[in-house]
C-alpha cells in the first residue's frame, strides 16, 4: 500500500461554496438518524470538485460538518486514491493507466509525453494549468493505452494523439473523449468478429417449449 500524506503547503482557511454545501446537506439527508457520518466519501469528493484537491482545511471543516473526529476524514482521504492530496493542474488532470495491458500496448510512451509536455509526474507544470500521474487499472483495458483527464476517459491513445488532446486543452478546448481508433465501445478493431449472424442472438431460432410428460395442464 502506498504511503500518502498532505501537501506541505497548505491554505489557511477553507470554505464550502453555497453550492457544494446544498450538495453536501442533499447526501448527508440520504443517511438515516446516527449514519450521516457516511456521507464523508461524497462529500469529500465534492469538495475536491469544488477546489481541485482536498487540502487540510478542508478536512477539518468536513469533520465539523459530520460532527467525526478529524483523524476519521484524514483516514479516508488517505487511503482512497481518487482523492488528490496536492494541488493540481486548474486545466486538466491526466491520470494514465499503467496496469499490464496499457503498459504492453504502449503506457510508456504516453508517460513519456507527459513527462515532455508537463514535467515530473505527481506535480503541477510550471504554469499551474497540468498535472499527471500514473494510476492503476480504470476498466478499460480493451481500447489500452488510455488515461483519464477530468472527468472523461481517452482510449486507443499513440503518443501523437495525447501530444494533440494536451496541446487542445491549452488552447481551451475540451476534446472529444472516447476511442481515438474509432470504436464505438470496446469491440475489437475493424469490428466485431463474432456474433455476425442476426439470427443468432434475436430469437428467431428459439424452438417452442414442450410440455413435460406429465405436467399438469394450465387451467
Amino acid at each position: 500500500m502506498s504511503v500518502r500524506r498532505l501537501a506541505k503547503e497548505q491554505p489557511a482557511t477553507f470554505a464550502f461554496t453555497e453550492a457544494t454545501m446544498e450538495q453536501a446537506k442533499w447526501w448527508i439527508s440520504k443517511y438515516p438518524t446516527g449514519r450521516q457520518q457516511s456521507a464523508v466519501i461524497p462529500i469529500l469528493w465534492l469538495v475536491q470538485k469544488q477546489e481541485g484537491w482536498v487540502c487540510e482545511p478542508a478536512i477539518r471543516a468536513i469533520a465539523m460538518l459530520l460532527a467525526m473526529p478529524v483523524i476519521r476524514v484524514l483516514e479516508v482521504v488517505t487511503f482512497y486514491t481518487m482523492f488528490q492530496l496536492e494541488p493540481v493542474g486548474s486545466v486538466a488532470v491526466v491520470q494514465v493507466c499503467g496496469t499490464t495491458p496499457c503498459m504492453i500496448r504502449g503506457a510508456e510512451e504516453l508517460m513519456r509525453v507527459c513527462k515532455e509536455k508537463i514535467g515530473p509526474k505527481d506535480h503541477r507544470s510550471a504554469d499551474g494549468k497540468f498535472s499527471w500521474e500514473e494510476v492503476e487499472c480504470m476498466g478499460a483495458c480493451a481500447n489500452a493505452p488510455m488515461a483519464a483527464i477530468n472527468d472523461y476517459y481517452y482510449e486507443d491513445l499513440t503518443p501523437e494523439f495525447l501530444e494533440q488532446i494536451l496541446a487542445e486543452f491549452a488552447l481551451g478546448k475540451t476534446p472529444e473523449p472516447g476511442s481515438f481508433a474509432g470504436r464505438h465501445s470496446c469491440e475489437p478493431e475493424g469490428g466485431p468478429l463474432t456474433l455476425l449472424d442476426p439470427s443468432l442472438y434475436d430469437g428467431s431460432r428459439a424452438e417452442p417449449i414442450k410440455a413435460l410428460p406429465n405436467a399438469p395442464t394450465p387451467a
